[in-house]
């Protein structure tokens, strides 16, 4: 045990020590404005897998990724596009298939994952393209460890019962409910309608826009006055409102940063979503 005089010896020096040292800051004070302090900030960094991203709607979605300093991985059948906008270069292009795919190439390093699978075709092919394939890539994630999955779904339009029975619609929500049912608290499905925006088939480009954004303004300035036929059979065939494919894919960025991001997206909620993280 020590000794209550070597215990006041140490305390003495101590009080010297500050003493000297507080006499050193008098001498030499220090300007905290010219302190340069190193700080390692916990940045999250996001990755993403885009199914399908050489499409129409997948090759906006890198493209507003990107934008917002995304990290982007497409996999597709047709691999990188032929046209060269800037942004493509900042792509990780994979060509291949979900059902064939090697996901721990695909998947590495990913925070989530953006499928844009469907298409229209005979009804086994609706089902396996809109259905299979998707609930393929979902367990491929699930499985992965990846924390995020959001499908790009399609409205119901108030359809009657018989023609949402059809495999493209059949297919879209078996992929719902599978992603729901892995991913129930990050889980995000989008349901837009009719998307317009310049899609580039074969080097040609198709200018949707010039029909879709026209119509998505008329329909939002007469909204007060069909509402009331919202809940006619079929009526959103007429009545609901296109969704820019910008918006779009800047809806599925804001799903991305989001971590409280999760559920089923109505057509104007995707335009709200859009809204929050467009410059």
């Amino acid at each position: 045990m020590a000794s209550l005089s070597c215990i006041a010896s140490i305390s003495a020096a101590s009080l010297q020590s500050r003493r000297a040292l507080f006499a050193s800051f008098r001498r030499n004070p220090i300007c905290l404005d010219s302190l340069t302090l190193d700080v390692v900030a916990d940045v999250k960094t996001e990755r993403i897998v885009v199914l399908g991203g050489s499409g129409f709607v997948g090759s906006a979605i890198c493209k507003a990724a990107v934008s917002k300093g995304i990290e982007v991985i497409s996999l597709s059948r047709s691999g990188r596009p032929s046209y060269s906008d800037s942004w493509v270069d900042q792509v990780t292009w994979l060509t291949g298939d979900v059902f064939y795919a090697n996901w721990d190439e695909v998947l590495a390093g990913a925070t989530a994952v953006v499928s844009t699978l469907g298409g229209f075709g005979s009804e086994e092919q609706m089902q396996r393209i809109n259905g299979e394939a998707n609930v393929v890539a979902v367990n491929a994630a699930k499985d992965f460890g990846i924390p995020k999955f959001i499908l790009i779904s399609v409205h119901d339009y108030n359809l009657p019962s018989f023609l949402l029975s059809m495999g493209y619609f059949t297919g879209k929500r078996k992929a719902e409910s599978e992603l729901l049912s892995k991913y129930p608290t990050s889980g995000v499905v989008f349901r837009p309608g009719f998307i317009y925006g310049k899609r580039k088939v074969d080097g040609f480009e198709i200018p949707l826009d010039l029909i879709g954004e026209p119509i998505e303004k008329f329909l939002s300035a007469v909204e007060n006055f069909t509402k009331p036929l919202n809940s006619l059979p079929a009526s959103d065939l007429l009545l609901a409102p296109p969704v820019s494919v910008d918006d779009l894919a800047f809806a599925v960025v804001n799903a991305v940063v989001d971590d409280d991001f999760f559920g089923i997206f109505t057509i104007e909620q995707i335009k709200e979503a859009a809204a929050s993280v467009k410059v």
